[in-house]
């Protein structure tokens, strides 16, 4: 009975625990793998571009890096009229580097962009867009290459946490 199990000493216990410990570590990985099953939004240039602004009741989306984030809460600077609706319905990258609202500038394209331009760039991406706003996409050069086959460099953002308060 039990007491034989026991007098057996503590060998059956401890190999108990090594079989339980690894199923104990991996168990949080898959609880709290983030809602990533959820179809990523793929924008070409002409779907994101219907989400300028202009369209009474519509959503305001902005990329930025290929990332497409939800601004339509800072309605005040990216709607119609606003000051930085210039950069919203595209992706506005190369503009945000060097705070410019030049046409020119309105581009995903960074090339040339001084390593001051990148970090102030990447200091907005985060500080601003990633902290701020939903992201709901992305835009389809960011996860396509120009042939059309998966860009394996494509990493999703991690999606921030949002409270209500944040949001209105």
């Amino acid at each position: 009975g039990m007491a034989g199990a026991a007098a057996r000493g503590p060998l059956p216990l401890l190999f108990l625990l090594l079989l339980v410990l690894p199923a104990a570590t991996a168990e949080p990985e898959l609880r709290f793998r983030p809602p990533a099953e959820a179809p990523v939004r793929l924008f070409t240039e002409p779907e994101l571009a219907r989400y300028d602004g202009h369209q009474e009741g519509q959503p305001i989306y902005l990329a930025v890096k290929g990332v497409v984030f939800d601004v339509t809460s800072g309605k005040e600077f990216y709607g119609k009229g606003a000051p930085y609706n210039a950069l919203v319905g595209k992706d506005s990258t190369r503009g945000v580097a060097k705070m410019s609202l030049d046409p020119a500038d309105l581009t995903h394209d960074t090339t040339g962009l001084t390593e001051e331009e990148l970090k102030s760039l990447n200091d907005i991406f985060n500080n601003v867009y990633k902290a701020k706003y939903p992201i709901v996409g992305y835009t389809s050069r960011r996860i396509l290459n120009e042939d059309g086959s998966p860009n394996l460099d494509f990493k999703p953002e991690d999606q921030p946490h949002f409270s209500i308060k944040d949001e209105f």
